[in-house]
């Protein structure tokens, strides 16, 4: 059964870091050439973080957390990972993985229809 399961969430202080997994079902990484990380915080529109291609391993991520946060995937483990760093109270908001198939990844980073979502995860940046 397809599947994406987050974890890694929790409550830092501002300028800390936290690591994000995301673990799909073998399903997904043969059936979706786009993996990708979305967040949402209370009272504002769904936002994309970052994405990544399955096949190729190249990625794209949003302009706000552009050289802060980073992307990756272990294919033996059906896993992909988000590495968050001097991470800010903006950065608070409940993130989500999500897998589908585009004809580009980095364009379907703004988009908010993709197939498959796992349930998220909270991440918590105090000052």
């Amino acid at each position: 059964q397809e599947q994406l399961v987050e974890s890694g969430g929790g409550s830092v202080q501002a300028g800390e870091s936290l690591r994000l997994s995301c673990e799909a079902s073998g399903d997904i990484y043969r059936r979706n050439n786009c993996l990708a990380w979305f967040r949402q915080a209370p009272g504002k529109e769904r936002e994309g973080v970052a994405v990544i291609n399955i096949g190729r391993n190249t990625t794209a991520y949003g302009d706000s957390v552009k050289g802060r946060f980073t992307i990756s995937q272990d294919k033996a483990k059906n896993t992909m990972y988000l590495w968050m760093n001097s991470l800010k109270p903006e950065d608070t908001a409940q993130y989500y993985c999500a897998a589908d198939t585009f004809a580009s990844c980095f364009l379907a980073l703004s988009e908010t229809n993709w197939a498959l979502w796992g349930q998220g995860t909270q991440v918590t940046v105090s000052s």
